[in-house]
């Protein structure tokens, strides 16, 4: 079995749907690209795109002498879907535990294997957490393309992933790069509700709900308030209508299971939670890092509590 082979299989044994390669290299081409990129947009909360221009476009300045990229995706589309009926709205990724621990500890678990079985050879694993460029990588390993709502698209089984990227020393036989495959499909721009896909793959960050009910800690413009329809953490909809994504492979990671506490609330008893009750059912999510207090601004301006008073269903 050749090097790839033997990675791959040890990727689906730790539960990644999909693991592909490519040759590591300097992205100077996209340096004009994007800078554009940068001084077109407010990154604010998120400069740290700016700040580690160099490394990521350039995968040796993290790791010296790496040879090889390797990309590999996790499902987290649940096994049931929470109701939305008289409830709020959460992105699915959100329905279990923070992903970040789960994915660090087998991308640890992966690059722990490549050590072990190629004596000599180092490797860096990275998810949403360091300056690689993860949908490209992703892309050139042929997990995935990049869609129109700028999300990594698996052509068997939709976007519903989070992304793992190790850069390694290892010489590693590279996979064909994946083929945009969205065509003349604008689905997913038609879907969403306040214009932020106006333009092909390039998301007007200023417009995204998941943007403005996770990371914004400050107001939110009433362009994109007035069509949260109920969400308070993240959104789905361009996924949701995604060709691809008709068939979505749920997860198999216990911990993405829906968390004990938030299967049984409904609207009612979202409005009525203390930041103790909050802390405890949210613990080590990503709902709670994001925090009670930005959680009951979003159920604020989703227009269920005026004045701190609960309205009527």
């Amino acid at each position: 079995m050749n090097p790839a082979e033997q990675i791959r299989t040890k990727a689906r044994q730790l539960g990644f749907a999909h693991c592909g390669f490519t040759k590591a290299g300097s992205l100077e081409s996209l340096r004009p690209f994007y800078e554009q990129f940068l001084s077109e947009r407010d990154f604010s909360g998120i400069n740290y795109l700016d700040r580690y221009k160099e490394q990521r476009l350039n995968p040796d300045l993290l790791l010296p002498g790496v040879k090889s990229v390797i990309a590999v995706l996790m499902s987290y589309y649940p096994e049931e879907l929470l109701p939305e009926e008289n409830n709020f709205i959460i992105s699915v990724y959100a329905y279990g535990k923070g992903y970040q621990p789960i994915m660090k500890e087998k991308l640890s678990k992966l690059t722990g294997f490549i050590s072990t079985t190629f004596p000599g050879e180092k490797s860096l694993a990275y998810c949403d957490s360091g300056p690689v460029m993860e949908k490209l990588w992703a892309q050139r390993c042929g997990v995935g393309w990049q869609g129109k709502n700028t999300i990594v698209i698996n052509g068997k089984e939709g976007s519903f992933f989070f992304i793992g990227i190790l850069l390694t020393t290892l010489d590693v036989e590279p996979d064909p790069p994946a083929v945009d495959r969205c065509g003349n499909c604008t689905r997913c721009m038609d879907a969403c509700p306040t214009g932020a896909l106006q333009i092909p793959y390039r998301l007007d960050i200023n417009r995204c709900i998941s943007y403005h009910t996770i990371v914004n800690r400050g107001d939110i413009p009433d362009t994109v308030r007035e069509k949260l329809t109920g969400r308070i953490f993240g959104c789905d909809i361009c996924q949701e209508a995604c060709p691809f994504n008709r068939t979505p492979k749920p997860n198999t990671e216990p911990a993405f299971r829906i968390l004990p506490g938030l299967a049984g609330i409904r609207r009612t008893n979202w409005l009525s939670l203390t930041e103790e009750e909050f802390n405890r059912i949210f613990r080590g999510s990503e709902i709670r890092h994001t925090g009670y207090k930005t959680i009951r601004r979003n159920m604020e301006l989703a227009g269920e509590i005026t004045g701190g008073e609960k309205d009527q269903p």
